[in-house]
């Protein structure tokens, strides 16, 4: 029954847990591993159906302007064929190339612990909740280094009510109206500062992904159009790229409004 529980624990019970309140940061969202999940049930006979005026996209493009860590190659995209054939029809294919951690993506919590699951073995239903998104963009307009604190959580149940178990709670910083511009977003062009990540960005030893990874849990990093999320009511589903033996990769977001 603890991953139940992990919700009241994440907020109150656990000094190790505390720590990850304490220190989460930037447009994050950490996923809350309950056993009850959201449905989706409908009758055999009966289509399911989404508005798509519902559906927002929470995912930056893959493309020259991706951001990665400073000490890693960016992505590559090249063209193999684009154009007529000579049988005169046109066919276009390409190669791509980038690195695990950059852009929208899920950390695995093998990125963090030796003996955590790589992103091929993170089960979709870890992937998918309702949202509760938290915000404290207005603290991190003045401190670059503004976390995610137990009085933020405690503020929002007081106003929102209990967070779900299963929940993928979203720490809504504001930090996404600088992207792709790497000097604000980063802070830096230089490869010795740490940031777009669930630590703070002077953190040098990353104790969130050490604890939240070492839970075994996965975490998703540079969450596009966090501010069009209402702060309940939504579903997000994270869909990472299946990639054998990874210990992160690009990942589709996008949340469904209720």
């Amino acid at each position: 029954m603890q991953g139940w529980l992990l919700r009241f624990v994440l907020a109150y019970d656990s000094p190790a847990m505390i720590k990850i309140a304490k220190y989460s940061t930037f447009a994050i969202a950490l996923v809350m591993l309950g056993l009850l999940r959201p449905g989706f049930a409908a009758d055999s006979d009966t289509p399911v159906k989404t508005d798509t005026a519902k559906v927002i996209d929470l995912t930056y493009t893959f493309d020259a302007s991706t951001i990665y860590w400073p000490t890693e190659k960016g992505f590559v995209h090249q063209f193999e064929k684009n154009g007529d054939t000579p049988e005169h029809y046109f066919y276009s294919s390409a190669n791509y190339a980038a690195p695990e951690h950059g852009g929208t993506h899920t950390d695995a919590p093998r990125h963090f612990s030796r003996d955590g699951m790589t992103l091929d073995q993170v089960p979709l239903a870890d992937c998918i909740g309702p949202a509760a998104v938290i915000d404290f963009s207005a603290r991190a307009a003045r401190d670059r280094d503004a976390m995610l604190t137990v009085d933020d959580i405690k503020t929002y149940e007081a106003a929102y009510g209990p967070i779900p178990d299963g929940a993928i709670v979203v720490a809504r910083s504001g930090w996404g109206k600088y992207y792709p511009d790497k000097k604000r977003y980063m802070g830096t062009d230089k490869p010795a500062i740490d940031t777009a990540s669930m630590d703070p960005g002077n953190s040098k030893d990353f104790p969130v992904h050490r604890l939240w990874l070492g839970a075994n849990k996965p975490g998703f990093e540079n969450v596009a159009n966090a501010d069009k999320l209402p702060a309940k009511g939504a579903t997000i589903f994270c869909i990472p790229m299946k990639i054998g033996n990874g210990t992160g990769g690009p990942t589709r977001i996008f949340a469904v409004l209720p």
